[in-house]
């Protein structure tokens, strides 16, 4: 019992002594491996405050540009010893800085290869790999005493950091380049409506006028012809008068726009809404426009709000549902976790006057549903037509 319970003893101090050793290989591994943890990758706080990817390209080259001097100045890697070799100085010397460009190209592999595959969800790694690879380049070079500085390190690591910062920024300069032609479109849409509406509100002037103009020459039931005619043109004619101005403010006003509340139960499942905003004469466009191939099916349409400023009222219904916004990175996309009751009440408070449809049509996606049972019940019904209801 005594020798078992020593070989317990044994085995287990054993076992703690290899599960540290293993434990810190796991450690040393983790910066060469790109499956980060989600849970464990947290948010970016950038480093650099540059307002364009061009600045971020001129910190870029700056930076190479130090390193550049550092190299040359022989303050990149530097050997604190001076070796002789058989007795020879300039041999030792020779040595040394056979050295320091090996180790210079070793290290340098590393950063490049950090620095070109560095992403949004691998760059705390991609740093802590220049910084194992320093520490190991440096203990496999203990016997020489040659070491990479401290202040070399740290361009490279910089360099890292303002790579990833600057691809970053020209991913958020091209959504807003794509916004911008969006707003570019919707403001040449809004000049071409405009257009139109002055077109057909001439038109039914001419008509109008012609009308009056026939109806001055008759008489009995060819007057009464007439003037019913002429009431029919001026409704229309008012009507197109209604929209040419209506077209006109909002060309001539940027700020005035529709604010649109839109949901899509077949392509996101309920209890999802998109606020967004629009510009164009007649809103439902931009709404027709949100349901193409993109999505599976189209949005159902809760309530258009026409407001002088669209762009504040579009702001206050975001903040009113930020907590549940859906992409919490990029505020271009409007969507968010919210009931129709829930909206609607924001509504009430925001635009009183302001109509609110809680129906859900959602007809292609209740249809694509109904054609689906019926398929199985179909399919159920030919598996068991071999089998008697009775025997």
């Amino acid at each position: 019992m005594q020798k078992l319970a020593d070989e317990s003893d044994a085995l287990s101090k054993t076992y703690v002594e290899k599960r540290a050793i293993y434990d810190a290989l796991l450690s040393e591994i983790a910066v060469y491996d790109d499956r980060l943890s989600f849970a464990e990758m947290g948010v970016y706080d950038p480093h650099f405050d540059f307002t364009d990817s061009e600045a971020y390209k001129d910190a870029i080259r700056k930076c190479r540009d130090r390193q550049k001097v550092l190299i040359a100045s022989k303050q990149a890697v530097v050997c604190r010893t001076a070796w002789t070799v058989d007795g020879s100085k300039t041999k030792g010397e020779t040595m040394a800085n056979r050295s320091i460009r090996l180790t210079l190209r070793a290290f340098n592999n590393e950063c490049e290869v950090a620095v070109a595959n560095v992403r949004w969800n691998n760059v705390s790694t991609m740093a802590a790999r220049i910084t194992k690879a320093q520490e190991q380049i440096d203990k496999l070079n203990q016997s020489n005493n040659t070491v990479i500085t401290n202040d070399y390190a740290k361009l490279r690591l910089e360099e890292l950091l303002l790579t990833h910062e600057y691809r970053e920024k020209l991913k958020a300069e091209k959504e807003e380049r794509a916004e911008a032609a969006r707003l570019a479109r919707e403001e040449q849409r809004l000049i071409r409506d405009l257009e139109e509406a002055q077109e057909r509100e001439a038109h039914y002037e001419q008509l109008v006028a012609k009308a009056r103009a026939e109806a001055a020459t008759s008489v009995g039931v060819n007057l009464d012809a007439q003037l019913s005619r002429i009431q029919v043109l001026e409704a229309e004619l008012a009507e197109a008068h209604s929209k040419a101005e209506r077209a006109q403010a909002m060309a001539e006003q940027t700020r005035s726009g529709y604010v649109y509340i839109i949901s899509n139960i077949g392509s996101f499942g309920e209890g999802v809404i998109k606020i967004g905003l629009t510009r164009r004469l007649d809103p439902l466009d931009r709404i027709r426009e949100l349901g193409d191939a993109s999505v599976p099916f189209v949005f159902d349409m809760h309530a258009i709000i026409y407001s002088e400023d669209a762009p504040n009222l579009e702001r206050t219904l975001h903040a009113e549902f930020e907590a549940r916004r859906i992409n919490a990175q990029n505020y271009r996309k409007e969507f968010f976790r919210a009931s129709l009751d829930e909206v609607e009440a924001a509504i009430q408070r925001l635009a009183p006057s302001a109509p609110f449809f809680k129906d859900i049509e959602a007809q292609e996606y209740r249809e694509t549903l109904a054609r689906r049972q019926g398929d199985l019940e179909r399919q159920s019904a030919a598996r068991h037509a071999d089998f008697p209801a009775t025997i």
